[in-house]
């Protein structure tokens, strides 16, 4: 009778795997006690334990590094483990966070419900408007986190105004760039001190992983943060980072394919009977369209949303005309996808408040794939009609 057991080591060559290899291993061999405090200690490179680091992690962290203009990003098991990992990771009781009026709604919920348990507070201001966020400032205000591009309202943030803003309060500023990418904008350019990313959605592109990205300006930043990771285990899958790290080479040649599409899309869905608005930030007609122009450099990104009447039930007949379309809360698929903000990112709101933020029923926001832009357009188009049918 033959056993197998762990005494096979990994074949050794002169050549080299093409693609990165996945390495599922939780824990990593050294050769001597000497070997793993090196390790420890940061004298030699290498990985103990999966919890603190793994080779996959550390080959996608790298990449959006270089796509940002950052070093020692970390990654993490989803995008919002980034924004607990900064938040919690770099906030402390009696500390305060100014938060954007318009973040996703699980970061809204994070700041009105978990924070203030650990004694944290927060106040939401409109990020348009610098003056409301130089007003929401308190003397305890350590940071403000705004996304450059809200959802789904698709308003620009006044980023530069902000910046300043926290400069002059000492506060950081954290800036998620799920939406636009550093495609359009590198926020560290612009005075962020921490980025983030829900790498799920446009850098990972195949609605196939779940992941997040954090990274700080500064070095002893980025040690508080990888410690606070490590320590609650907010550890992100290989199979994941590897997953990712394949969709991101082809992430520029997505964006700007969807990106083209969506202002097609948003010119095609603007004057089509029933159709009450479409917020697109390339069209001139966008509350922000000058400031994106200025600040994205000219990107408008490839989410739409708009508006049509009717309410609930025509929502329902929009939906079902559109059979083809995913209905799905996500974005950055390479594949469209319409998403229901009173039924998915904002259900936990009242309707007054989604109301206040312009959150109707009929409101829907897309996430604009890389199908051909007629075929797109077209279906789009069916559905608006059936929908305003009755």
């Amino acid at each position: 009778m033959s056993t197998v057991v762990r005494r096979t080591p990994w074949p050794e060559g002169t050549a080299r795997a093409l693609s990165t290899p996945l390495q599922p291993s939780v824990v990593y061999c050294a050769e001597s006690p000497d070997a793993l405090d090196a390790i420890y200690e940061g004298r030699d490179a290498g990985f103990t334990y999966a919890r603190e680091a793994h080779p996959n992690a550390e080959v996608l962290a790298r990449k959006i590094d270089a796509l940002e203009g950052l070093t020692g990003g970390l990654i993490l098991g989803s995008g919002m483990a980034a924004v607990t990992c900064a938040l919690m990771g770099l906030l402390k009781a009696g500390d305060h966070v100014v938060g954007a009026d318009r973040l996703y709604g699980r970061s809204l919920r994070m700041m009105a419900d978990d924070l203030p348990r650990f004694g944290i507070t927060s106040s939401l201001a409109d990020i348009t408007n610098a003056e409301a966020v130089r007003a929401a400032i308190r003397p305890e205000t350590r940071m403000i986190l705004v996304e450059t591009v809200s959802n789904p309202g698709l308003r620009v943030a006044d980023l530069d105004a902000i910046s300043d803003i926290a400069k002059g309060q000492g506060a950081l500023l954290m800036v998620d760039n799920t939406f636009t990418t550093p495609r359009a904008l590198r926020p560290a350019e612009h005075g962020a001190d921490i980025v983030l990313h829900s790498v799920t959605k446009l850098l990972a592109g195949h609605a196939d992983v779940t992941l997040g990205y954090v990274a700080a300006v500064d070095p002893e930043q980025t040690a508080q943060l990888r410690t606070f990771a490590t320590t609650l285990g907010l550890t992100p899958s290989p199979f994941d980072c590897w997953l990712a790290e394949r969709g991101l080479y082809s992430f520029e040649l997505r964006y700007d394919r969807a990106e083209a599409t969506a202002a097609l899309l948003a010119d095609r869905l603007d004057g089509l009977p029933g159709v009450r608005r479409v917020l697109y930030p390339g069209r001139a007609d966008h509350p922000d369209h000058a400031r994106a122009a200025q600040l994205l450099n000219g990107r408008f990104g490839n989410m739409v949303t708009f508006e049509i009447d009717g309410g609930r039930p025509a929502a329902n007949r929009f939906v079902r005309a559109a059979e083809q379309i995913a209905f799905a809360p996500t974005l950055g698929d390479v594949a469209t996808t319409i998403s229901h903000p009173a039924t998915s990112s904002h259900r936990a709101m009242s309707p007054e408040q989604r109301d206040s933020l312009g959150l109707s029923e009929g409101v829907f926001r897309v996430s604009v794939g890389i199908e051909p832009a007629d075929l797109l357009c077209d279906e789009f188009e069916a559905a608006v009609r059936a929908a305003a049918q009755g």
